[in-house]
Parts: structure tokens; sequence; C-alpha cells
């Protein structure tokens, strides 16, 4: 078979064109975008990277999802802005003593946040875009509007613990309550008995290496968004004593400047498994998603509440970020480093306050009998 020669890049049409670019990747078609003028031109159009979106993220193919994506400035914009993960090189400066200064004649107004400061950001604003991968392909992709138990005039949520259940909540409007399931069929190894996987763990890092977690979370009123998950597990654990439940956190660092004392919190992104079937019970083996959820927690690993995680989240949404995945788990895993160091400094200074204490009452003990007797 013939094939009819090309002068040219320019002798082919604009079809074709786009029929080859389609094909492409986000970071390949960006790079052909800076080849030529020709290129550069086509690949700012719109469908190209509302296909690259989909392919990354399978929850963009909704239509209330593509409706908010072309308000915030367009499928290419919100690839720019979440494919780069969340990148915090400020950790290694980290400075517990740094304490802010709160004023102490704080109204009540001020205190609950009822402030026009915090009129411009309320929980309505945001939006949470979840996609979770196994070995590649999507078993789950979820969309929450708002946050939960959250209303705009404050209240209660301004100072309670933050927390996004997003199983619990996700999709209510759409009454969709399907269970997010793994198996065999899926690629998990067949499970004989938990005291084996006790033993080999090979169910563990097979849910360990395959799982792939995207949260990007948007701000609806400044058109901001972001990916607050690792891509990838930072870490996790079997949860005892069944043995049945694996924990996987992923997250990032978050930038808390003049917010919170620390300056830097960690968004911390919980995946649960449960075990539902093995193979000794007759059954394939499965799981369960039993927990999808967010926290943000400072470096004492208290949860920051929900006035001081709206303000976090927003900065977030502008903070530095990086396509360099390495560089985006050394920060997080320096982050955990800073946070032990801060822990066994901690637990020193109270050794040595305890001594303190001890050798005080003793002296004290002392003192006393000595001008009694």
């Amino acid at each position: 078979m013939s094939i009819a020669p090309i002068d040219s890049i320019a002798s082919l049409s604009n079809d074709l064109f786009y029929d080859i670019l389609k094909r492409l990747d986000g970071p390949a078609l960006a790079s052909l975008a800076c080849t030529c003028a020709a290129f550069c031109s086509i690949s700012k159009e719109e469908s190209l990277w509302e296909n690259v979106c989909a392919s990354v993220w399978p929850s963009t193919n909704r239509e209330d999802v593509k409706s908010l994506i072309s308000s915030i400035g367009g499928f290419r914009k919100f690839y720019a802005d979440c494919f780069p993960l969340i990148v915090n090189k400020e950790v290694g400066q980290y400075q517990w003593n740094n304490y802010l200064e709160y004023p102490d004649d704080w109204t009540e107004a001020e205190y609950y946040g009822d402030t026009n400061e915090f009129e411009s950001i309320t929980p309505s604003d945001f939006v949470s875009i979840v996609d979770i991968r196994f070995k590649g392909k999507s078993i789950c992709s979820k969309v929450l509007s708002g946050i939960p138990n959250a209303n705009d005039n404050g209240g209660w949520f301004y100072n309670c613990p933050f927390r996004i259940d997003l199983l619990t909540y996700a999709d209510r409007d759409d009454n969709n309550d399907e269970e997010v399931t793994l198996s065999v069929s899926d690629g998990l190894p067949p499970i004989t008995s938990m005291e084996r996987e006790r033993k080999d763990g090979k169910l563990w890092h097979e849910l360990r290496d395959g799982l792939f977690l995207s949260w990007i979370l948007v701000n609806k009123k400044i058109k901001q968004a972001a990916n607050l998950a690792s891509w990838s597990p930072l870490d996790g654990q079997r949860h005892w004593p069944t043995d049945k439940d694996f924990v996987i956190r992923f997250g990032s660092v978050l930038p808390a400047q003049d917010i919170l004392p620390s300056q830097v919190v960690q968004c911390i992104l919980v995946m649960k498994f449960r075990v539902v079937h093995i193979e000794e019970e007759g059954f394939e083996t499965s799981l369960k998603l039993t927990e999808l959820s967010m926290q943000l927690e400072d470096m004492e690993g208290a949860h920051v509440n929900g006035k001081n995680s709206l303000h976090i989240l927003k900065e977030a949404l502008s903070c530095r970020r990086s396509k360099n995945y390495s560089e985006v788990i050394e920060s997080c895993h320096m982050y955990s480093k800073v946070q032990n160091e801060l822990k066994e400094e901690k637990m020193r200074s109270e050794s040595r306050l305890d001594t303190l204490c001890i050798l005080s009452g003793i002296a004290a003990f002392m003192t006393f009998w000595y001008y009694v007797l």
C-alpha cells in the first residue's frame, strides 16, 4: 500500500491536526504547544483539554462539573491548576515558638467569625471533585458541593474540628448510594486466609501500590482550584485489632501564615478499605471502601477548626505547585520529620519539667522537716 507524501506540516488540515492532538496527554500537549505558532494556536482548543481532563479525572465528564469548570476559566486552566501538586518548602523553617498575638478584646462576633472578614469565605463556595483509581482503572468518582454540616452563618462549625466525610454526603442529590468495591477481577491477589495475609502482606502491598487519589477543591467565588492529594499514598497501616481494615493516607502540606502559630498544616486524606470476603469463605476476595475523609492537623496533631480551615483552604488554592512528584513527597516527609522532632522535644521538655518538680518537692519536704526538727 502506497502512502501519499506530505510536503509540510502546514499542508495538514486543522481537522487532522485536531485528530492528532486529541490523542496526547496533558504534558505532551503542553510541550507540543511550545514548538510552533500553528500548534500553539490549535492547542488552545478547549475540547482538547476537556478530553485530557476526562482521561485524568473521570468526574469531569459530569455535566454539572463541566459547567463549574467553564465558569472558573475553562478546562485548560483547570488542568494547569490541578495537575501539578501543592509543594511547601517552608516546612524546614518551621518555628513553633513564633506564636501569633491574639487580641484580648475580641468581640463575640469576631470570636465566632461573624465579621466582614469571614463573609468573604463561606462553606458553600467550595466544591470537592474526587477520583480514585486502582491500577489505572477508575473505581470511584464523587462530587460534593459545599461542606457538610456547615452553613454560611458560621455558628458552631467555625469552632469545631474541620472534617469532610465524602462517602456520607457526596452525590446525595443524585441518590448514588452504590458501594465502592475492589475484587480479584480488579487486580487484587486472592487471599486464602487473613492469617497468611498478616505474614506476607500481599494484599496490603497491592492495595498500597495500586491506589491513586485526586481530591480537587474548587472555590467558585474566587474561581480557583487545586489538587490537595498526593496522587500516591504517603503512608498507611492495618487497623487493629481485626486486621480486616486497611487505612491509607494521602495529603499535602498547606501554608497557614498569619492564621495558625505553626505556620503550616497537613491536609490528611484518609481512605479506608475493609475486607468483605476471602477465598476460604467460598467467595472471591473483595474489599469495600468504608471511609474517604479530609481533615487538617497542625504540627502538634491537633485538628484545625472550621474557621481557620476555610482560610487555609482558600490560601492553598493560590500557593506554589510542582510537577516534580519527588519534590512534593519530599515536602510531606519533611513535615513528618519536623513533626516528630517537635514531639520528641516536647517530651524532653516535659521530662525536664517533671524532674524539676520532683526535685523541688523533695527540697521543700527536706526544708520543712529541717525547721520542724
